[in-house]
């Protein structure tokens, strides 16, 4: 039987961060127990695949309540191959004991923690409220379940972020026995409250460049392989489900924004909680997997593009004199500085 990854998206929130342009709203127990109906029945129809990964994103996936979590991850159990990666992202306000215990009995083996910052006047400029405590609480309270697999969120360009800050973070991060770390530059998108309003004391581009090439450099030092642009883990630890999508593999999706692979065929869901819950399917976008797609997202990746072609290779020696890529016999790989700017060069690349 064919084996793929799964990524479902839970769309509700306690609030919404001002920064976030990802689909989320405020659930009640209704709609919340709707989704959790519609989310199984889906689950029940895949019965062609078995799912190497199953990814729970969102949104906020410990925001249901720990019996509909359990539901849903329940139905998702027979779906599962063996050795399967399971990641349940979580807020750590919301780890409880009754959390911990439905992600012990449901095969979860790995949380993704929102953690940002560990710098409390930083997590306060992002509307983040758990404080270090209820952090360090959360991380003992999903070991307590026996997962041991546990990956860090931290945002880079943060108003007022300073390397020493930066500095503060990654300690803890590495401190607190974290496998994986996930940092992003902060995005200012339309829509949100950063966009309608700027906060003070963002970072201009420069210390932002700065900024992510020191999380780069630290990070290693601390033992983190950087993967991808933006993610970086000790051996052993990289996310099998996020590379899936790098290394342009087929996954299933299930949720409203959620997007699919299959088949060759790309698809999503509108970003519509009632168009969901009302069945309404997924959205044909067209095939996938073309070599222009598979080379952007190799790209992102360390390890890169394997066997480029020969004028993609003739591009490439422009980037490498400055510093950007390296081009050999092992294919073309990003620098740190390829992967500050690597829209740019992966559009060079392919133009």
């Amino acid at each position: 039987m064919n084996e793929i990854a799964c990524y479902i998206h839970v769309p509700f929130c306690a609030a919404k961060c001002p920064y976030c342009d990802f689909y989320s709203l405020r659930g009640d127990a209704t709609r919340m127990e709707a989704y959790t109906k519609r989310c199984v029945e889906l689950i029940a129809r895949d019965k062609r695949r078995r799912w190497k990964t199953l990814y729970m994103g969102g949104g906020t996936p410990s925001v249901l309540p720990p019996a509909l979590l359990g539901e849903i991850l329940g139905a998702a159990s027979g779906q599962l191959a063996a050795g399967a990666e399971v990641t349940v992202e979580c807020n750590p306000g919301d780890v409880t004991p009754e959390l911990r215990e439905v992600l012990a009995a449901n095969g979860v083996n790995r949380v993704s923690l929102g953690l940002q910052s560990a710098v409390p006047r930083e997590r306060e400029a992002l509307g983040r409220t758990a404080g270090l405590e209820q952090i360090q609480h959360a991380l003992n309270c999903i070991r307590a379940a026996g997962i041991r697999n546990i990956s860090l969120d931290v945002m880079l360009g943060i108003p007022g972020q300073t390397i020493q800050s930066l500095v503060e973070t990654l300690t803890f991060c590495a401190n607190s026995g974290a496998g994986h770390v996930s940092a992003y530059l902060l995005s200012i998108e339309e829509g949100t409250p950063f966009g309608t309003r700027a906060p003070e004391n963002l970072p201009d581009g420069d210390a932002q460049a700065a900024l992510y090439l020191h999380c780069c450099e630290r990070l290693e030092s601390l033992g983190y392989r950087q993967y991808e642009i933006s993610n970086f883990a000790l051996p052993g630890h990289e996310s099998r489900h996020n590379l899936a999508y790098w290394r342009c593999e087929e996954y299933f999706a299930i949720g409203p924004a959620a997007h699919g692979y299959t088949e060759g065929q790309r698809w999503h869901y509108p970003r519509d909680l009632d168009y969901f819950l009302r069945g309404g399917g997924p959205i044909d976008d067209g095939p996938g997997g073309d070599f222009e797609e598979r080379a952007m997202l190799a790209l992102r990746l360390s390890e890169g593009l394997k066997k480029p072609p020969g004028d993609m290779l003739e591009k490439a020696k422009g980037y490498e004199q400055l510093g950007l890529l390296v081009a050999d016999e092992e294919g073309i790989r990003l620098t740190r500085k390829g992967f500050l700017v690597s829209n740019g060069v992966i559009g060079g690349l392919l133009g």
